[in-house]
Parts: C-alpha cells; structure tokens; sequence
C-alpha cells in the first residue's frame, strides 16, 4: 500500500492525473475536498490574493459553480460543477486560462475529475485528473507543466487537512 503521506503523479501531453490515499473514509474525503476549500486550497492562487480573499467554495450540486469572493464583494467563478456525486465522484470545469485570465466558454476549460474510492473504513483512494488541457490552445502543454506542481502542493495540503480534520 502506498504511503497516505505520498502523492503519486503521472501525466500525458494534455492530462495530470494523480494519486493519494487520505486517512478518512469516502464520505469524509469528499466532504473536505468540497466543503471545505479554503482550508486547504493555496491563497496565492486566487485573484483576489491571500489578504483580500473573503471566501472560496463551491456550490454542492451539478450546475454549481466553483467561485472565490474577494475585496468589495468581487465574485470570480473559476469553475462548473458537472458531476455531483457523493461520496464517490465529482467533476468540474477548469475555467482559468494559461493566462490566469477567466475563460467564460466551458467547452474552452480543462476538466478536473476526483473520484473517491475506500480501500478500508478509514481510507480513501482518492485519484484527480485535470485532462483536456488541449482546450485551453497552443499553451496548453505548458499550462500542464506548470500545473504539475500546483496540483502537488493542493493535494498535499488537502491531504493535511484530512488528516486534521479525522483527528
């Protein structure tokens, strides 16, 4: 068995996919990684910026939107909910551009799926694949390179948090 420490990548030209074992059962996992995104998701990261974010979440239910609020009530919406399905799945659009720009058109995002599968009532195979990085045009190759390391330090910090949250 892998360590619940570890988290595991491979990648293609325009897919990452990656793999780690949280030390919760499904319900739990999956309840961290969509409730509870502030907790664990890296402040620089946002547009408004680790001082002025006011709120990240994201909706609980297909049609949803993955959003941040920022200074002044500023509302950036950075992805859609496609598949809401607890404790086992969920898939959303990727609607932040090479660029760090907002890209409005879903068919022109990238697609982040999780799925939550147990290995044993207190741990969860959790496997994310950000895929169709193709989408996002002739940046899109570096876009998934520079993502490598970004999805690295969000799933260590979920897996943190997981940890933080069962104790």
């Amino acid at each position: 068995m892998a360590d619940p420490d570890e988290v595991r990548q491979e990648f293609d030209r325009f897919s990452l996919r990656s793999t780690l074992f949280a030390p919760a059962s499904a319900e739990r996992a999956y309840a961290v990684f969509t409730g509870s995104l502030a907790d664990w998701w890296v402040r620089e990261y946002t547009w408004s910026g680790p001082e002025a974010l006011a709120e990240l979440g994201m909706e609980p239910r297909a049609g949803g939107m993955l959003y941040e609020i920022g200074p002044y009530g500023f509302r950036g919406d950075w992805g859609r909910v496609l598949t809401w399905d607890p404790p086992r799945r969920l898939v959303f659009t990727w609607q932040i551009g090479p660029d760090r720009v907002p890209v409005p058109d879903p068919a022109r995002a990238s697609e982040v799926e999780v799925l939550f599968q147990p290995e044993g009532p207190e741990l969860t195979r959790v496997d994310v694949e950000h895929r169709y990085f193709d989408r996002h045009g002739e940046a899109a190759e570096g876009y998934r390179k520079a993502l490598t390391a970004g999805w690295h330090e969000l799933l260590c910090r979920y897996l943190a948090t997981v940890a933080r949250a069962t104790d």
